[in-house]
């Protein structure tokens, strides 16, 4: 009588086929195992996001500088002309007129007698007049707090236009009789600071020393434009593209801390905290740092509603010419917004049969239909365009159409260009681009972007079995002029 296999009941075949006593089982012993061949694994990574990198925005229409200090501190010029924007009739008749907020506690008031003004009611439709100062005084305790007075005298009409909604009062001249003598409010110029501080960005990965011995290659494209094999090394990749994409996020999303209460973070590292920034009302001034869409909503403009339409950017021209007038700017735009003013223009250039427009092929029907303006000139301004990734990133502020934010932001306005301005650390003015980072760096240190290796994997660090790298910058953007600003949201 034959002896059983003392192996189990695994009976080898003479020749290369499969049976039901000839594999092994990889489960518990009874055979199942259907699996007989190994499986087909492409070692290639299939690329279905594309680029999936989101920097560029800031190196496209701004510099990097490095810096030394906590804080960068600039100034910009005020503007030439006197103007008062909040002025009320101070009694009947409307002659005497109340300046707002000038006074003992409010702006200097340097409308003297004699000068010549223009006073524009602001109720729709109503005419302005032209008017002579005779006299210019100040009262406290007046319903709107401390405020000087002006009385003027219209060249056309015996009092002033009356209007409870109020005037606007600029001056365009002045106007004095023969060897005459007088003093005049002496006009000093004025300039606006502004600052903002860095902040630290960090980020690390870290793979164990075991996990780098046990190799597995992967075929990669990187979005750097690199390809070849990897294996731990792709996800140290991706964290330090993540980084650099931080690093222009939070020059745009960045926002200074207005705290009212206390936070939970602990402050004590030895402790076993994490070694943060208290979150308290006490040092919110040291918290944040305010990037791009902060710095145009408190300092440039917000159009809401915006729908790529002629009508609005006749009204963003009008605000244009209000402000600094220059005359090149960019557009960066989502998906929709771009779509949009591309049916605009297409609308204002279109003939031939159905009203399509051939126009950027020369005229030509018989070639490809280009539905895509990448710029365009209006009212002496001229608008180039393009496709912003990070509005359109479903990761980042992007989407489906059909999610909405309250505050989502349709595009930016950006002018081209430099500005003037006064750096208080150099002491002299000097021109920079409207929009730059400033980074910190000595000679020393250079933490425009750091990176450093610790553990036990290569050249031993520390006492660490694992290799750590370490992500590191310091900076904060500088957002000026930020009146020829445009934010677009929904």
């Amino acid at each position: 009588m034959p002896l059983n296999p003392l192996f189990g009941t695994i009976v080898p075949s003479q020749e290369r086929q499969i049976t039901s006593d000839n594999y092994m089982s990889f489960t518990d012993g009874t055979r199942d195992f259907a699996q007989q061949y190994l499986p087909e694994i492409y070692e290639a990574e299939v690329e279905r996001y594309g680029n999936r990198t989101l920097s560029g925005f800031i190196r496209m229409v701004g510099a990097e500088m490095p810096m030394t200090s906590d804080q960068v501190v600039w100034s910009e010029q005020n503007r030439l002309h006197i103007a008062y924007d909040q002025v009320l009739p101070a009694g009947a008749p409307t002659n005497t007129l109340e300046l707002f907020g000038v006074g003992a506690v409010g702006q200097q008031n340097v409308i003297s007698p004699g000068m010549t003004v223009v006073v524009m009611p602001k109720t729709a439709g109503a005419a302005s007049i032209k008017c002579f100062v005779s006299d210019s005084g100040w009262v406290a305790g007046t319903g709107l707090g401390n405020a000087r007075l002006i009385t003027v005298n219209p060249y056309t009409a015996a009092t002033v236009p009356a209007d409870a909604t109020g005037y606007k009062v600029f001056v365009y001249g002045s106007e004095f009789p023969k060897g005459s003598q007088t003093v005049l409010e002496n006009v000093t110029p004025d300039f606006t600071q502004f600052n903002n501080k860095p902040v630290i960005i960090r980020d690390r990965y870290v793979v164990s020393g075991s996990d780098t011995a046990q190799i597995g290659w992967v075929e990669v494209t990187s979005e750097d434009g690199t390809s070849g094999y990897l294996w731990y090394l792709k996800a140290e990749g991706e964290t330090r593209l993540r980084f650099e994409d931080y690093l222009e996020m939070v020059m745009v999303e960045g926002e200074v801390a207005t705290l009212s209460g206390a936070g939970s973070f602990a402050t004590d590292a030895a402790a076993g905290g994490l070694g943060l920034t208290e979150f308290t009302a006490a040092n919110s001034a040291n918290l944040g740092t305010q990037g791009l869409f902060a710095a145009i909503t408190a300092r440039g403009n917000v159009f809401s509603a915006f729908a790529g339409s002629l009508v609005d950017f006749d009204a963003i021209l009008q605000n244009l010419d209000s402000q600094g007038a220059i005359e090149e700017n960019m557009l960066f735009l989502d998906r929709a917004t771009e779509l949009a003013i591309d049916n605009m223009l297409a609308s204002q250039n279109s003939y031939g049969i159905g009203g399509t427009s051939y126009g950027v092929f020369e005229n030509s029907e018989e070639m490809a239909l280009n539905l895509q303006f990448s710029g365009f000139r209006r009212g002496s301004y001229d608008f180039y365009k393009t496709s912003w990734k990070y509005l359109n990133d479903a990761s980042t502020r992007g989407g489906s159409q059909n999610f909405t934010v309250g505050d989502n932001v349709d595009g930016v306005l950006i002018p081209a260009g430099t500005s003037t301005v006064y750096d208080q650390i150099l002491g002299t003015n000097i021109r920079r681009p409207f929009l730059h980072v400033r980074y910190r760096a000595s000679q020393v240190d250079d933490r425009r972007m750091k990176s450093w290796i610790t553990g036990s994997v290569g050249a031993a660090t520390s006492a660490l079995d694992a290799m750590e790298v370490n992500f590191l910058s310091e900076r904060c953007l500088c957002v000026q002029g930020a009146n020829n600003f445009v934010l677009l949201t929904a």
